[in-house]
């Protein structure tokens, strides 16, 4: 694989040259908090490069907030990055990404404010409770939409980390996620960035009822 990334990265891959960014209209970065901590730079290298090929929509995550209470020092960072490379002001806001950051208190903070939301709903009035019965999944989506929690699932989702799960990403949003454990951050690369995005582009989504 880290052969195969390299080669990737000197563009002797032509099929990895052009990726198609059209379905990743929201991609999700769930890092493990440790590694956010540690290998600050590895991350900005990340969100560099997909800035370059164009995602418009990013989600950083890590269960204990790291990189939330350094957003204003990322974004500083990124704009740094850009200039370095000689890339203008003006190629910057053409390339500007909306950037959401979540740990896993705002998980809490969002399920306990929607059932909140149900309970004064549906069964605080007595007459309101005989109404509805039984909750669905449709009335916790609802619920967290009417308190203002509206960002979109993400199409993709990258885990840097030791574990091979998603680090207790947001559950109600990745009903439909792709997930890639990409490894360690310290060993991220460019060439399986390419790799994976290129591969979930290729790949037929079908939607059951």
């Amino acid at each position: 694989n880290s052969v195969e990334s390299f080669l990737i990265k000197m563009g002797l891959f032509k099929k990895y040259t052009h990726v198609d960014m059209s379905k990743v209209k929201y991609l999700a970065i769930a890092v493990d908090s440790e590694e956010a901590l540690v290998h600050t730079q590895k991350l900005l290298d990340l969100m560099r490069w997909l800035q370059v090929l164009g995602v418009k929509n990013l989600c950083l995550y890590d269960v204990e907030g790291v990189l939330k209470r350094r957003k204003d020092v990322l974004l500083l960072f990124l704009k740094n990055k850009f200039s370095e490379c000689g890339i203008g002001n003006d190629t910057l806001l053409k390339k500007k990404i909306h950037l959401e950051m979540l740990s896993s208190s705002d998980s809490k903070t969002a399920v306990a404010k929607a059932a909140n939301s149900l309970f004064a709903t549906h069964y605080l009035n007595s007459n309101a409770a005989e109404k509805k019965q039984k909750l669905t999944e449709a009335d916790m989506i609802s619920a967290l939409k009417e308190i203002g929690y509206k960002e979109p699932d993400p199409d993709l989702m990258f885990v840097y980390g030791p574990a091979r799960c998603h680090l207790g990403f947001p559950p109600w949003r990745i009903r439909y996620t792709e997930i890639v454990h990409m490894g360690s951050l310290n060993s991220m690369n460019l060439g399986s960035l390419l790799k994976a995005i290129h591969r979930f582009s290729a790949v037929h989504q079908n939607y059951g009822k």
